[in-house]
């Protein structure tokens, strides 16, 4: 039975913090297996914080990154315990982050966005929504929850309203590949799949008329990268959108704005692909880079 407190922290994350879903899981998951060590909530200290971070990185041999997380999530419920004048101090928050190395994200080209795109079997009423939403995904950038999130009235042909992470809105230019596709399923497809459910909103839905899940989208996703012997999540649309954009010119800060990231130094992690492509470049052609 689920722990009263983890269900009124979920709230918390869910109606104050606003935080996507993905963020409340790991969090949450993580207070669950923090109460589950025995610690108390009211008296634990920093030091017994710290002993149980160096125990469960052992135990679960968690990277830099998943050390990173987990101090976060602690962090989070103890200032939550503050706010609700639970806690006088927080225990976590001079706990220091584990350093962690520069992660690039994975990134796709353009001949293997079009090789993924091009094993959907488009005759098909599933087939051809995949296409639109994928298209869609990729041209715009966008979060699979975002995607998923999407109403009809949000699609305005030459751009989408999105609602991002703390319901922050921002409009995304669509691009004309993408028009095509999702004109042609709001025109043949998504009528058949919705048939009586005409009240339904989404602009993206199942084969019973309902809004598409993440976890639905997800599995298309996985059955359409193994066709195409690719080896790359949903979220890699997401990362070669803004990678390919700067390539092609665009200025940091309106990659910044059409991803949604509140923070610049979010959207700089693309620059660095740049130059790890720029560096690859360099050491295979250029004649000083030979031994």
């Amino acid at each position: 039975m689920r722990s009263l407190i983890v269900e009124e922290y979920e709230t918390y994350l869910s109606l104050e913090r606003r935080l996507a879903s993905a963020t409340i899981a790991i969090y949450t998951t993580e207070l669950s297996l923090f109460l589950e060590a025995g610690l108390d909530i009211d008296t634990v200290t920093m030091a017994e914080v710290q002993a149980y971070v160096v125990e469960e990185s052992k135990r679960r041999a968690l990277s830099a990154r998943s050390v990173a997380k987990l101090l976060s999530a602690l962090r989070s419920f103890f200032t939550y315990m503050q706010e609700k004048g639970l806690r006088r101090d927080n225990p976590v928050s001079l706990l220091p982050r584990p350093k962690e190395g520069l992660i690039l994200p994975s990134v796709a080209s353009i001949d293997e966005i079009e090789r993924l795109l091009g094993v959907i079997d488009d005759q098909d009423l599933l087939g051809m929504r995949d296409r639109a939403l994928f298209e869609l995904i990729y041209s715009c950038g966008l979060r699979v929850s975002e995607a998923c999130s999407l109403a009809v009235s949000h699609y305005h042909k030459d751009a989408i309203t999105v609602v991002g992470k703390r319901s922050k809105m921002r409009r995304i230019p669509v691009g004309d590949v993408a028009r095509l596709w999702v004109d042609a399923y709001l025109l043949e497809c998504r009528p058949l799949l919705v048939g009586p459910r005409l009240g339904e909103k989404a602009l993206f839905v199942g084969r019973r008329g309902e809004a598409l899940t993440r976890q639905a989208v997800h599995k298309r996703f996985t059955s359409y990268t193994e066709a195409a012997g690719l080896s790359i999540t949903i979220h890699t649309l997401r990362h070669s959108y803004a990678t390919h954009l700067l390539s092609g010119g665009a200025d940091l800060r309106s990659v910044q704005q059409l991803l949604g990231h509140s923070d610049i130094k979010t959207t700089q992690i693309y620059t660095h692909i740049e130059t790890a492509a720029l560096k690859e470049a360099y050491d295979r052609y250029h004649p000083s880079s030979e031994t």
